[in-house]
């Protein structure tokens, strides 16, 4: 029963931790999506994506790097 309870709170940190690494990586460039490519945004991903690249030279330096970091 001890141990249950000593691993429960490592599961939360766990996972917690790991829904704010996906956050902080969404926020890098939702700022840019909404001021450019709002119009696009219930298109998918890939049409966003598209998006960005287009306007890569207008986006956020943070957003450059996030695209750049996953190869695009």
């Amino acid at each position: 029963m001890t141990k249950i309870l000593f691993v429960i709170p490592l599961i939360l940190m766990a996972s917690s931790a790991s829904a704010q690494t996906k956050k902080e990586g969404h926020d890098e460039c939702a700022r840019d999506v909404s001021r450019y490519c709002r119009a696009q945004m219930q298109d998918g991903d890939q049409i966003i994506l598209a998006c960005l690249k287009q306007n890569r030279s207008r986006i956020s330096k943070a957003c450059q790097q996030k695209l750049t970091s996953h190869g695009q």
